[in-house]
């Protein structure tokens, strides 16, 4: 059974750290990233990091504010957010699956949310 699980979540002021534990699938097959979702919004890619830690993908949003990274050692992958605004609130969604040009999510997580003190 595929598990991902999200962890760091909450009222940030400016900067945030999640982080994200994968079970059950061999993480170092996949591509991993986050998405997120805003109240009455659809859900969005944000980034991922591809199985050699040489592809990543961010949204045109985040460039420069956010940095993932992962940890095939220890099945985990994580978004750093940096320069947080309150449009990057949002539940964000460990994700598992092909990253490229974009990212298709096989498998998420329960999500953790994300609010941005203003």
């Amino acid at each position: 059974q595929v598990q991902l699980v999200e962890s760091g979540g909450g009222l940030a002021g400016g900067s945030l750290r999640l982080s994200c534990s994968a079970s059950g699938l061999a993480v170092d097959t996949y591509g991993l990233g986050w998405f997120r979702q805003a109240p009455g919004k659809q859900r969005e890619a944000v980034s991922c990091i591809g199985r050699g830690d040489h592809v990543t993908y961010y949204r045109v949003s985040v460039k420069g504010r956010f940095t993932i990274s992962r940890d095939n050692a220890t099945n985990m992958v994580f978004l750093q957010m940096d320069n947080l605004k309150p449009d990057d609130a949002a539940i964000y969604y460990c994700a598992a699956g092909l990253c490229g040009f974009g990212f298709r999510g096989d498998y998420f997580g329960q999500g953790i949310r994300v609010t941005v003190s203003s």
